[in-house]
């Protein structure tokens, strides 16, 4: 019932940018925090930027601090990643993650994962 649908990955330049989008539906998308994880080859899946339910506050890993900037638009259900100064080591899978803290406990949600790929 719940899905978390990622879109804008590809393929870009160093240097270059892109942006990511995550449909949510099933679910009511402005009670749960919504973040962005990445996941390269051989390494551990790591959080790239989280953002609270009302957009009110956010919270980026150091590396991408002032390179990435997450944004959210609850009337459309949709989560945001604008992604500059692409560098090759942020090429990944990235995903889309919602969390929600409830009276019955705690929810949380993965999207599938879109590929970015960073190269000449």
């Amino acid at each position: 019932q719940v899905q978390l649908v990622e879109s804008g990955g590809g393929l870009v330049q160093p240097g270059g940018s892109l942006r990511l989008s995550c449909a949510a539906s099933g679910l009511t998308f402005s009670t749960y925090a919504m973040s962005w994880y990445r996941q390269a080859p051989g390494k551990e899946r790591e959080l790239v930027a989280r953002i609270s339910s009302s957009g009110g506050s956010t919270n980026y890993a150091d590396s991408m601090k002032g390179r990435f900037t997450i944004s959210r638009d609850n009337a459309k259900n949709t989560v945001y990643l604008q992604m500059n100064s692409l560098k090759p080591e942020d090429a990944a899978v990235y995903y889309c993650h919602a969390q929600g803290v409830f009276l019955s406990g705690r929810k949380e949600y993965w999207g599938q994962g879109t590929q970015v790929t960073v190269s000449s």
